[in-house]
């Protein structure tokens, strides 16, 4: 990547450069599904001393929802400041059980967007969801990823099943904490106030201490946005930034930070997400590295939890295929990572879809990192996972390419058209 170009925020900002903003001095580690997100958080919720933030879509009234309940309370009976928000659509079924379970334990829980009353989803902005998955506790440690609070052998929709979902987080050291720990801040405050994200924001640029904090925190640790062939040696590992995507300023971030290691790899592209149907620059970015000869692999789903999300992919096999995109489908157990390697180097791992609702709608956190170590761990899950998938080709893919396909693709089309419209985004996809 020849390509380089400086942020145009300083480090006064965290939240304020519209495009990815790296740090270096962290240490990141890949979780592979709540069999190993859910014992590490716990131990670090176990000892915490001053704060613990959690922001999650579902948190299930399962043992994996229990035990975090029981280690939440603890921590605030020993003074702990604990602050907890969940989706109010993900969690609907749930927050009966939750609120009961943290009543009087000193927790504080908020709900992001309620619906417990039908006149709530008359409200503009109700398909508009808090999709991340954020824990930070004591400023120290931080948890990002696509993994809910349930257990993973447990769908809400399907049952119990013996195989796990795929799925994964990361766990962060380092300067990285420091936006995440703003980010679940910010979305509690937004959720428990009812006040706009852009309150929040405005009300911590005025008191400015956690913006002298984190100004002194990355204070000379900020660099351009990296070329990932070309080593950062005045930089320590690992080299990562943390991208919401937001309907105020980010509402892209996510999405041209995918499209732009794309557009720029030489080698390999390889891609794992649940819900798949891009946008025009997504796909053409995909194709385009294809056709000049870049390994682009999509692990997509093919135990399908959604009909309509997985006929909405399918749409578009016919177009990928074609042009030189490698499918795959994984068969053992749902899935339900967004992980994407470029080049054996440049890495994300969060809870962005490529789909319209990610893409265009939630709150959404992705971390990306520049390291080599990091991307071979995620590229060996990666390699595992296609040992129990299925390759779809244009000779076996059901939809073929006849008026079948046609129409499917455009019902596909409309219908992610008017749900947009219906939601309020606006622009082309």
């Amino acid at each position: 990547m020849a390509r380089r170009q400086r942020s145009r925020q300083g480090p006064s900002s965290w939240y304020g450069p519209a495009r990815t903003s790296f740090s270096g001095g962290n240490e990141a580690r890949l979780l592979r599904g709540g069999d190993q997100l859910f014992p590490a958080q716990g131990e670090r919720i176990a000892v915490a001393r001053h704060e613990v933030w959690l922001a999650t879509y579902i948190f299930h009234h399962d043992s994996a929802g229990q035990d975090l309940v029981a280690l939440l309370r603890a921590a605030a009976r020993r003074g702990v400041r604990v602050r907890v928000v969940v989706d109010g659509f993900g969690s609907k079924a749930s927050l009966p059980w939750l609120r009961e379970a943290l009543d009087g334990s000193g927790v504080a829980l908020a709900v992001f967007r309620p619906i417990d009353r039908w006149w709530r989803w008359l409200q503009p902005g109700q398909l508009r969801r808090l999709h991340q998955k954020l824990c930070v506790v004591d400023g120290e440690h931080a948890f990002v990823g696509g993994i809910n609070i349930i257990d993973d052998r447990v769908d809400l929709n399907h049952g119990s099943s013996d195989a796990p979902r795929l799925d994964y987080a990361v766990e962060l050291r380092g300067p990285c904490v420091s936006p995440v720990a703003q980010a679940a801040r910010a979305v509690w405050t937004r959720a428990w106030l009812g006040r706009d994200f852009g309150e929040e924001l405005k009300a911590m640029v005025r008191s400015r201490e956690p913006v002298r904090r984190l100004q002194r925190l990355l204070r000379g640790l900020r660099m351009p946005r990296a070329d990932k062939h070309e080593p950062q040696q005045s930089m320590p590992p690992i080299c990562a930034a943390f991208v919401l995507r937001d309907n105020l300023r980010q509402r892209r971030t996510i999405e041209h930070a995918y499209v732009e290691a794309i557009n720029l790899a030489q080698h390999s592209v390889d891609l794992i997400t649940p819900y798949f149907y891009p946008g025009n620059s997504f796909r053409r970015a995909l194709c385009d590295a294809a056709q000049r000869g870049v390994r682009v692999r999509l692990l997509l789903q093919g135990k399908a939890d959604y009909r309509i999300a997985a006929m909405a992919a399918q749409a578009l096999y016919a177009e990928l295929l074609g042009r030189g995109v490698l499918i795959f489908e994984y068969m053992p157990a749902y899935l339900h990572a967004k992980v994407a390697v470029v080049d054996g180097h440049w890495v994300t791992v969060g809870s962005s879809n490529i789909d319209p609702l990610s893409l265009l709608l939630n709150l959404e956190a992705n971390v990306i990192a520049l390291d080599d170590g990091f991307a071979a761990a995620l590229t060996a899950e990666f390699e595992a996972a296609l040992q129990d998938s299925a390759q779809v080709t244009l000779a076996n893919h059901a939809g073929g390419s006849g008026l079948r396909a046609v129409l499917r693709r455009a019902l596909v089309a409309w219908a992610a058209y008017v749900y947009l419209r219906v939601a309020g985004a606006t622009g082309r996809y």
